[in-house]
């Protein structure tokens, strides 16, 4: 991922969410459609599950985001963890159009925004820690999709950042200028 410096909080945070975004479809492109529905063991989630629960999130949080409490009394958070889409393209359709609301929220925002106070299940945050909140949320589950993925799609497993046994030739390419570092 290559970021611009910034000393602005809120645009390092949607650029984070951007790139876990990638790295979450990066890692579910390399899976066969029926490993997205497929569970390790009777007490884990599979892809399309933690998806429909990032989704879930997501429209509770981001809709309404300076005005109401993110936690929206339509959400049924124990529904995410059931019936997932069964399909990919339910899947990529409901993580898009989920993300979207994520991404407009965040856009009008400006770093004077991030001191106004925002609800989450009735407990006060700063925008700031409320972004923070999700970014930190996100990377969690979105570093489980990655793990499922990975052991899903075993040998034909493409790396989605530094190859094991590269991290030499890799830095050695930054110090060239090749490549940036992130």
């Amino acid at each position: 991922m290559t970021l611009e410096f910034t000393t602005s909080c809120l645009a390092d945070s949607t650029d984070l969410l951007r790139y876990y975004k990638k790295l979450a479809e990066r890692a579910i492109a390399q899976v066969p459609d029926e490993a997205l529905i497929a569970v390790l063991d009777p007490e884990s989630n599979s892809i399309a599950t933690i998806v429909k629960h990032l989704c879930g999130n997501m429209q509770s949080r981001w809709r309404d985001f300076l005005t109401t409490d993110g936690e929206k009394p339509s959400r049924n958070r124990d529904a995410e963890f059931e019936a997932p889409p069964r399909t990919r393209a339910e899947l990529v359709a409901l993580w898009e159009a989920s993300w979207k609301i994520a991404f407009d929220a965040l856009a009008p925002l400006t770093d004077a925004d991030l001191g106004r106070t925002v609800l989450i299940r009735g407990e006060r945050h700063s925008a700031l820690q409320a972004i923070h909140r999700q970014v930190a949320h996100y990377a969690y589950h979105i570093g489980q999709i990655v793990f499922i993925a990975k052991h899903y799609a075993s040998g034909g497993w493409t790396a989605l950042t530094i190859p094991r046994g590269k991290s030499a030739e890799f830095n050695a390419r930054v110090s060239a200028g090749e490549v940036s570092q992130r």
